[in-house]
């Protein structure tokens, strides 16, 4: 990679600046332990809140500036982080370097923290680390099938999201056929981060089988990211799409075994028995995706039919026109792994939040637990001599399927019996004040609410598989 490229994108990023959200204290358990002094419960609470919500901002406003075929079933482990994310580890060049990646179902496009020369900002997540903490990297000059990607490559375009040419330098050349113009640096947003880099174009090495070609980003600065990304999205550059994959599956291990060395499963299948259905799943369709002029990331999330919201047995009141996309985008459910809890339009929550309100009895309201955490309803639950009983949340999705959430995915007790619903709105965390005119997907289903279910995306049959399941 020659230097002239990297001091480009070094030029490039001093006019971003990075986000300066300060990041506060990791995630231990559903049931948050106060009595350890290094973490902080409500700060850890009110963190995922709000990277949630910074997240599903920028799901529903994206701004992005910026080949094998195999009939092998490969599984790979899945870790859960405090963070709030889940990390697979994959294997890029020749000889092989192995690197973590957060599994977002979000994005599409899968790239690396690259050279010696990587810097990221505020990329520390735990409060005994150093802020200018160690991210392992790739590094190109040791791996003998690494190049850069040049502008005329139809990759390039995969990488900007734009059918244009890349090779702006090659227009007035004599010879624009012969031009070697690299692919333009890219810069990516992910809610409350950002990525900055080169294209390349690399081998992956999936257990016995080794994928060339494959493209990958090669970021040099990055804010707020605790790893590179794997996008598994719906674009031409996601690993599903690359891989040629014909469904991918995961199980979601419970938050209570963060930072461990607990895994659960993350399964690749590209196999070629397309049609049968997976025991023991019920399946929901996936919604055909809106196509909406500057909006392109809405053609690569997984949107699905969620027909209602019941909490006790009472279905929750819900505007339809919140429930599926409109030609404008705005509206409809999407699931997104990269997303820590489940975010919903101000018109869906408050309903959502009144019905628990009314039908909780036995506990009082603890007000000013929802102040330092960003969520609400909270309550009192200690003291009871009992098990904890909350109203049961129930979603019903298109096609018959529907999904009862266990306790522990919509409520997290926090220190000595103060339980919250891990459900967010926009307008900011507690109660702030409303957004005006609502676009993009109108509810964000993340992966808190996931936990113990194994999901399954079943791409060539456009359809989405769940069932509750202990993943360890």
């Amino acid at each position: 990679m020659s230097s002239r490229v990297l001091c480009f994108v070094f030029l490039l990023l001093c006019i971003f600046p990075a986000i300066a959200f300060a990041l506060h204290l990791p995630l231990t358990l559903t049931h948050f332990d106060a009595n350890d002094p290094s973490r902080d419960p409500y700060q850890i609470l009110s963190y995922l809140a709000s990277s949630s919500l910074a997240r599903a901002h920028h799901l529903k406003n994206p701004q992005i500036t910026a080949t094998a075929t195999s009939d092998a079933t490969t599984t790979t482990p899945l870790f859960s982080h405090s963070y709030g994310g889940y990390s697979i580890s994959l294997s890029f060049g020749t000889p092989p370097q192995i690197l973590p990646f957060v599994m977002d179902t979000g994005s599409d496009f899968v790239w690396f923290p690259c050279t010696h020369r990587y810097v990221c900002k505020n990329c520390s997540f735990s409060p005994s680390s150093d802020q200018n903490v160690t991210i392992p990297s790739f590094i190109p000059k040791l791996s003998s099938s690494s190049r850069l990607v040049g502008c005329r490559n139809p990759k390039c375009s995969w990488v900007h999201h734009t059918n244009k040419t890349q090779c702006d330098e090659c227009r007035n050349s004599l010879t624009p056929q012969n031009c070697t113009q690299a692919c333009p640096p890219y810069f990516l947003l992910y809610g409350s981060g950002t990525t900055a880099g080169v294209a390349l174009s690399e081998t992956l090495n999936l257990g016995d089988r080794t994928v060339s070609n494959f493209l990958v980003g090669c970021s040099i600065f990055s804010s707020r990211q605790p790893a590179g990304i794997a996008g598994f999205g719906r674009g031409l550059p996601s690993l599903p799409t690359q891989l040629k994959l014909h469904k991918f599956s995961y199980c979601l291990i419970s938050r209570r075994f963060d930072d461990s060395p607990s895994s659960s499963t993350l399964i690749l299948d590209s196999t070629s028995d397309l049609d049968r259905k997976t025991n023991g799943l019920i399946y929901t369709p996936f919604i055909k995706n809106p196509i909406v002029r500057g909006k392109d990331a809405f053609q690569v999330y997984y949107y699905v039919g969620l027909r209602k919201i019941t909490v006790g047995g009472r279905r929750v009141k819900v505007p339809h026109k919140f429930l599926s996309p409109g030609k404008n985008g705005n509206g409809g459910t999407i699931v997104d792994s990269g997303s820590a809890f489940t975010s919903m339009a101000r018109e869906i929550f408050e309903p959502l939040a009144v019905e628990f309100v009314k039908q909780v009895k036995n506990y009082s309201r603890a007000r000013d637990v929802e102040v330092l955490t960003g969520l609400r309803p909270c309550f009192d639950v200690k003291d009871m001599g009992k098990p904890v009983e909350l109203p049961e949340l129930r979603l019903h999705f298109k096609g018959g399927a529907e999904i009862a959430l266990p306790l522990e995915n919509y409520f997290a007790v926090i220190g000595e019996g103060m339980a919250c619903l891990t459900v967010v709105t926009d307008g900011g965390v507690g109660g702030g004040k409303a957004v005006v005119g609502h676009s993009g997907p109108a509810i964000v289903l993340g992966s808190f609410q996931m936990q113990n279910y194994y999901v399954e995306y079943d791409l060539r049959n456009q359809r989405l598989g769940l069932k509750p399941q202990l993943c360890i």
